[in-house]
Formats: structure tokens, sequence, C-alpha cells
């Protein structure tokens, strides 16, 4: 019961209701908050025919009372015309509600109480004085009656009175002499309560107590407290009891209201039946609202289980996270290392290259020096023909030591800098663009039924992804059976939410299904939907013996550019010379069809040509002169005339009629696969068709062949 205490509380005070009354817009108020929140408006604008009460009328009009209403929804609180009930330098106080309330007028030296003060004792209503209700904002000016118009609402005060009594503290035992202790039964016989000692004692169950009826001590309390229903008096005559109620006020009334008041013409019913009806309304009402409070129930349950769920997936989350962002920087760590030691590597070899040239030019420089000073002491001699002897050999020497220092000896074999530059952009690029990717397949598609349908031969479906999904998909897969309970087959592979597939055999029930793709994989597929083709409305057994009656219309989209369309694609005429072909939108495969062609205008000898033909038929040529169309030509055909063609493929032949009349025997045999109806014309002829037609009487339709479909 503790989420009924707010439906218990007044939205001014935010305390229980106390004496609660009821407004015209039946909302509930304390009565000594309605006279708290009372403003009064100037004499010149409060007309009479704008007064009111709460005397039960119905048809208030809320609009012209909301021009007048005092409330400011600019600052939530109540203002006047001219003064206030209290005084206008009173501060107003703000309810637990929200809703600013202006104390009324008291003496300062009288002191605050919160119990209610007698109605004698309360200051009379000034005339004028509006209300206007704290939940809707509808202002309503009062009458001469003020408050007392508003009837009071006593099934609400006395479920208050209930609840409150139901939270009050434990009930005592009344037969314990010293500390009573907490009674734990009552009898309603004898109106006491009882502890188990005293009861045992002094309510023994045998003799005549035995017929006394114990009740908990709660339902003991209720029923104690609980007094005869009392009878509700008349607002407008105090004296007269309620007794029936007006339908169209939708309020009780009493005889007086009937014979006097503004009731007399009104349609009123007993108040007892009344009273019976709306508890069942709102019983009924309430079963409605119970299997909401249920399903809310269950949706809290699951929400509560999914915050479990995602605690924890979110901490298995992170350990995953955390893993992968170590597996990086281990594997960052060892390639740090093999680059540290392609750098050592590098260091050794230049150490060992600039050691070596060091080393040889120091053995090279050690041998030069020695030679020079050799030489400055020869030439120190005086001895000219001992210096002759010796100093050809000693220049050649000279000569071949500067030539060896010629030869780059003195350039540096190895630079002191590091060729070596890391590439560390595009790493630090994927690790700026390191994000999470979408690593689960998309969810089942939900197929929307109200957007599936079918026309002649050919199915529309639309599908979306489930509400709450956030998974990327990237196209999606439309399977379709062969319409006999076969294996399904892709139809439509894409982006788009939404196929129609032609060319489906009439009469025949497919089952069709969708699933999404992305990068990780192919999802789920969705329910599978069974769809019916081209219903004739014709009894089972008379199907297969007459076939479907198909609708349909010339294809704009499959026909020469010469063709011009007419009476919604259903009359076609040409623009060339030349013979121009157009075809059906529909294509048969199965069944017995019927359609006919009426020539509007024939000029010159045009040579029309009726048939049909494969979707891949040549367009520019008159039918029939590929191997691809099965035609007739112009033979007897005048403006007026009708062309009739049948198409079997239980017996898989093709038939021509004029004006009914049957062209020859049969003009085609063995006709397999699918085919369009089409007609070949030029500018000299203009055709109109006529689809949905029945199978002429003459034809009576054979028996299948075993080894062909039929629908």
């Amino acid at each position: 019961m503790d989420e009924m205490e707010e439906e218990l509380k007044c939205p001014v005070c935010g305390s229980f209701y106390r004496e609660p009354i009821i407004l015209p817009c039946s909302h509930n108020i304390c009565l000594a908050c309605a006279r708290n929140i009372l403003v009064q408006t100037p004499e010149a604008e409060s007309p009479q025919s704008s007064r009111a009460s709460g005397s039960g009328v119905s048809d208030y009009d809320y609009l012209d009372l909301d021009k007048m209403s005092l409330y400011s929804e600019a600052d939530s609180g109540y203002g006047s015309y001219g003064g206030f009930v209290s005084a206008p330098t009173t501060p107003c106080q703000k309810s637990p509600n929200g809703v600013r309330v202006f104390p009324p007028t008291v003496p300062q030296s009288a002191p605050q109480q919160h119990l209610l003060p007698h109605p004698a004792s309360l200051p009379p209503i000034p005339r004028n004085s509006c209300i206007t209700c704290p939940q809707c904002h509808r202002s309503l000016i009062l009458d001469d009656r003020g408050l007392r118009g508003f009837p009071k609402n006593r099934v609400l005060e006395g479920v208050v009175d209930r609840y409150q009594q139901s939270k009050a503290a434990a009930l005592k035992c009344q037969l314990c002499e010293r500390s009573p202790k907490e009674a734990t039964v009552m009898c309603e016989q004898c109106d006491v309560f009882y502890c188990d000692p005293c009861r045992m004692r002094c309510h023994p169950p045998r003799g005549p107590l035995a017929k006394h009826r114990l009740v908990p001590p709660a339902q003991g309390r209720i029923s104690r407290r609980a007094s005869p229903r009392k009878i509700s008096t008349c607002t407008e005559h105090e004296l007269e009891n309620l007794s029936m109620y007006c339908v169209q006020c939708k309020m009780p009334v009493c005889y007086q209201c009937l014979e006097e008041g503004k009731h007399g013409t009104h349609e009123v019913k007993a108040l007892g039946a009344m009273w019976k009806l709306h508890k069942g309304q709102l019983s009924h009402a309430l079963n409605g609202l119970s299997d909401r409070a249920t399903e809310a129930k269950e949706f809290l349950v699951q929400l509560r289980n999914m915050v479990q769920h995602i605690q924890e997936n979110g901490v298995e989350f992170e350990a995953c996270l955390v893993a992968q962002c170590d597996a990086l920087i281990d594997a960052l760590n060892r390639r740090k290392a093999q680059l540290l030691a392609q750098v050592n590597k590098e260091h050794e070899h230049k150490l060992k290259v600039v050691r070596d040239q060091i080393s040889h030019c120091t053995v090279k420089l050690r041998q030069t020096t020695g030679l020079m000073e050799y030489c400055l002491e020869v030439i120190k001699e005086n001895d000219p023909s001992g210096f002759l002897q010796i100093s050809d050999a000693l220049i050649r020497r000279v000569h071949v030591t500067e030539s060896q220092w010629g030869k780059g000896t003195l350039t540096p074999r190895m630079t002191s800098d590091f060729d070596l530059t890391l590439d560390s952009g595009p790493l630090l690029q994927t690790i700026h663009q390191l994000d999470f990717m979408q690593m689960k397949v998309p969810a089942a598609p939900i197929l929307q039924l109200e957007e599936c349908c079918t026309q002649n031969n050919s199915a529309t479906l639309s599908w979306k992804q489930p509400p709450l999904s956030t998974i990327t998909v990237e196209g999606y897969i439309l399977e379709l059976d062969d319409g006999n309970g076969g294996p399904f087959r892709e139809v439509y592979v894409g982006t788009e939410t939404i196929c129609t597939v032609d060319g489906l055999h009439f009469n025949s029930t497919y089952k069709s299904r969708v699933k999404a793709f992305n990068s990780s994989g192919v999802g789920q597929y969705s329910k599978t939907l069974i769809m019916q083709t081209s219903e004739t409305g014709l009894p089972p057994c008379d199907i297969q013996a007459i076939g479907a009656v198909a609708w349909f219309t010339f294809d704009p989209a499959s026909a020469h550019p010469d063709i011009v369309f007419s009476n919604d694609n259903l009359t076609v005429s040409c623009n060339s010379y030349d013979d121009r072909v157009v075809l059906g939108n529909t294509a048969f495969s199965r069944g017995v069809h019927y359609w006919e062609m009426t020539v509007d205008r024939y000029d010159n000898h045009p040579d029309p040509a009726f048939g049909i033909s494969r979707g891949d038929v040549l367009k520019d040529v008159m039918l029939g002169k590929d191997d691809k169309a099965w035609a007739m030509t112009d033979g007897g055909i005048s403006k007026g005339a009708t062309i009739g063609v049948l198409l079997d493929f239980t017996r898989r032949i093709l038939i021509f009629l004029i004006n009914d009349e049957q062209q020859g025997p049969v003009a085609f045999e063995g006709l397999e696969g699918a085919y369009y109806p089409a007609i070949s014309l030029n500018r000299n002829v203009q055709i109109t068709l006529h689809t949905g037609l029945p199978i002429p009487d003459f034809y009576t339709p054979g028996e299948a062949d075993p080894t062909s479909s039929v629908c």
C-alpha cells in the first residue's frame, strides 16, 4: 500500500487529505487548503453568468474561466486582480508539491494550529472569490454558498483514515494487567483485543465462545472503526438525501432537485444501480490496468537483469580490453628490442670500420714519417757520389708513398650519422585510430507485415532492424522457396529494406525470410513469412481446372521508347511507322489464362501482331520475327475488332480468337517456361487491353501434363 500514499496527499499542503472536497474538474483538495488559495476578483470582471459552484454542474465554460484565471504559469503561483483574501504583504508559502499558497488572514496574536477550526469560527468568504485547481489550473468563480457548494469526498476520507490506521503502532492486549503485550487477535463479537495468554485464559475456544470470530488485529481495528454507511445529503437541499443519479450531469441528486431544480428534464437512474454499474466499470478498467502493471513489473525485472548482465559484461569486457592493450604493449616492446638490436649492430659496424681505418692510417703515417726522417738525414750527407747512388731510389719511394696517400686514404670510410629513420607515423596514426569495431553479426531483421503484400504473381516484402540494435548492417539477403515447399534460394542481396519479386507462379504459396550480414558474418534469419500469390476467389476444386484470373497492364519499363501509353497503361499506340513491341507487366508460367485486346484505331492496314513472348524479345521488329515470340498477325482484323488470347500451360498450347471465334484449333504447342503477353504495332493502330477475364465457355481445360506444374 506504500505506492498509494501519493494518491492520498493534498497537492497544496502535501499532507494527507483532511475534509477533502471535490472540485468540478474532479480533482480533490483539503477544505482548509481551498480557503488558503482563494483569491478575490473585481466586481466588474465577475459577471453572474460566469459564476458557478461545486453543486455538480458538469458543463462549466472553462474556456471563459481560463481567460479570467488568476494562475500565472510563469511563476507557478497565484495572484489577484484587486486584492487577496489574505493580506498582500504576507509572504506566500510553498507546499511540498511545488504549489505556492497564500495563507489566510489570521490575527497576529492567534497561534497557528494544525487542526481545522470550527466552520462557524472561520471568516466569511468574500464575494467574487475565485479558486484555481492546483493540478489542472482551471479557475472557478464561487457563488453565494462558497466552498459549501463543493461535495465532500467521503470515500477518499475513509481511505485516508484506513491507510493511517494501518500505519499506526501495534495494538496492545486489553486484558493484560501490567505492561500489556502486543495483541495477536481480536474477537468481533466481544470487540476485545487479546494476546495469546489472555486469549487462552479469558476466551477459550470451547463452549459458547467457540462460535466467535477471531480476526487479526489490523482487520479488527478497521472493522471496529468502520461505521455504517452514511447517508449523503444534497448540497443544494441540505435536508434531502441523495437518492437518484442524473445521467446527463453525472452527479447524485435528491428528490427535490428533480421536482424543482434543473435536473427535472434530465434522465435519472437509481443511485444504487448506478453505484453497482460504476463499480463494475471501475473493476473492469482496473483489470486492464492490472495487466499493464504486471507487464511493467516483468519489464522492471528484465531491466534489473539487464543491469546485472551489463555489469558482468562490463567487467569481462574491461578485462578483455586490458588484455588486448597489454598484448599490443608486449608486441611493441618486442619490436623495440629488435630495433635496438639493429641499432646496436649498426653502431658496432661503424665503430669497427672507423677503428680499422685509424689503425691503417696510423701504420701508414708511421712509415711515411720514418721515410721522411730518413730522407732528411740523407740530404745532410756531403758525399756527392754516395748521395747519387741512392737518390733515385729515394725519390721513387717518396713519389710512391705520396701517391698512396692520394687514393682516398684520407677520406673517412664511414659517417658518424646513423642512416636509420624509424617510420613511426603510420603506427602512431593507427594507435590514434584504434577504436572498437563491430565484432558481432547483426540481429535477425523484423518483417514489417503491414507493408508486405502480393499482387498477381509479384510479392513485396519489407523489413527493418530491431529498434534497440546498434550493430552495423552492411546488407541483407532475401530468400524464397519455389512455391511448392522446396528449398530456399536467394532472390535479393543488397542494402535496401524493401524488395519486390516478380515472375512468381500464380496460386502458389511462397515462404520468405531475410537475414542481415556485416564484416563479422551473417546473422540469424527472420521469422518465416508465408505469402499467397493471385487469389482467385474460386473453390479449391476449380483452381486447377480454370486457373488464376490475373489483372495486369502494359509495361512502360520494358517497352520500346516509341510506344505511347494512356488509360492507366491499358491503351497503347506508337509514334513510329515501324513495328514496335510492348509487353505486359506480368509473366505466366502455370495455369490457364485469357485476355482480350480491342482495336480502337486501324488505318492503312497497319498489320499489328498479338501473342506472347519471352522477356528478352526484340522490341524494334514485328512480334514473331525472332525465336523469342509466338504471335498472330493481321488476319481479318479491323477497327473495333476484339482479339482474344488463351494460354493453357496444362496442355502447353496457345489459342487465338477474333470476335469470340477461335482462329483454327491450336496456334502453338509445347510451350514451357515463363511468357509475357505481347503485341507489336505502328502509328496507324491503337490497342486497348482487357484483363481479369474468365475462360471462354467453349473451352474445357484438359488434365495437367504430369511433367509440368499446375498453379
